[in-house]
């Protein structure tokens, strides 16, 4: 399967990518770094600079019926920056709207709420963001990683670097049983 990772040019916490990525690879998918401009983004560990990694694809020149899936790392900044971003909005919706899965840790969830896909889900995500979910009609639990099925698409998420294991078996676990249908 081809996965789409989007995140914004910098703020991205630099674990919440590779973990997720190297995951795929291991399970024989093809990821590509998705981001708002094309060169390099600036991956953070928390509030310091990390590495950078490589833009293979420019939201706006790509759409969700390119990839079978999408991984939204977290970082404070970065799902803050797509959020402001109308193409990186839009390209995130239309994974709900075309019914792919969608896997989303730790502040990430911050995009979903402004594509306005969390109404009627459940979800978890940093704990800061809670009010925000709700506020946007979804549900917030405090859970390693949880798995919400009630929409259009599989929505899986969780809430920080901690869950990163449970989060990369849970949506390559989703993801499979997408391909095979």
């Amino acid at each position: 399967m081809r996965i789409a990772f989007l995140t914004a040019p910098q703020g991205v916490e630099q674990v919440e990518l590779t973990e997720p990525w190297q995951a795929a690879l291991a399970a024989g998918h093809d990821p590509m770094l998705v981001s708002t401009k094309s060169g390099q983004v600036q991956a953070f560990h928390h509030l310091d600079k990390a590495d950078t990694f490589t833009v293979d694809q420019v939201v706006g020149d790509v759409s969700a019926d390119s990839f079978g899936g999408l991984v939204l790392p977290g970082g404070v900044a970065n799902p803050d920056f797509l959020r402001m971003n109308d193409k990186a909005v839009a390209f995130v919706k239309g994974f709900f709207d075309s019914g792919r899965p969608v896997a989303a840790i730790c502040h990430a969830p911050w995009t979903l709420v402004e594509a306005d896909v969390v109404r009627g889900r459940t979800l978890t995500s940093w704990p800061s963001l809670r009010t925000d979910i709700r506020n946007a009609g979804g549900t917030w639990v405090d859970e390693q990683v949880t798995i919400c099925d009630h929409g259009p698409n599989t929505l899986v998420t969780s809430r920080k670097p901690d869950d990163l294991k449970a989060f990369c078996e849970a949506y390559l676990d989703v993801f499979e049983k997408e391909t095979a249908r």
